[in-house]
């Protein structure tokens, strides 16, 4: 198991990068799926889709999806990072964070919030909290409340779903899928 930069080189430990392994256990491929098989089988190397980095001891630390990443003006915003610090407003029950159009940078990063049961916060309120706690490009620059968030069948947030209605319209998507 090894952490690569976009370039498909190893990173130092403490850096982010996309988790690839490889091994004889490892599947061989994706049935009847050539392209999926390609685009995932690289170099000797299983790409996981997953974004992780090492610490000096060599334990692994899983830190997000590339899919999920969004892209703002050039910055890479990890979800959940963001989602971390909306986590830690005391209104908050549930957060998603998902890259939405934006003609000037992309993406710009969007909060979708369910809040606890009886308590009350704004998007101003929301974007204030996270303002000494995130740098300028990885704050929501906007945010949705929602009475709860879509989820498959095993409880993982449906973020294609979220992300949906701001990319149907755009021919071009620079978000994941």
């Amino acid at each position: 198991m090894q952490i690569h930069d976009a370039t498909g080189s190893p990173v130092a430990a403490g850096q982010r990068g996309e988790i690839v392994a490889r091994g004889p256990q490892l599947m061989s491929g994706y049935w009847q799926r050539s392209r999926e098989t390609a685009d995932t089988l690289r170099d000797g190397w299983l790409h996981t889709g997953d974004i992780g980095r090492t610490d000096d001891d060599g334990y692994l630390f899983v830190e997000d999806r590339i899919k999920d990443m969004v892209i703002s003006g050039g910055e890479n915003v990890f979800p959940r990072v963001v989602e971390d610090v909306l986590h830690a407003h005391p209104a908050v029950a549930e957060a998603a964070v998902i890259g939405v159009p934006d003609d000037r940078w992309g993406e710009a990063v969007k909060a979708v919030v369910v809040l606890r049961p009886g308590a009350a916060c704004d998007e101003r309120e929301m974007i204030a909290f996270c303002r000494p706690r995130l740098g300028g490009f990885e704050r929501p620059q906007s945010v949705d409340f929602v009475e709860s968030l879509p989820r498959t069948a095993t409880g993982k947030v449906l973020k294609r779903v979220l992300r949906e209605p701001y990319w149907s319209d755009r021919a071009r998507r620079v978000s994941g899928a």
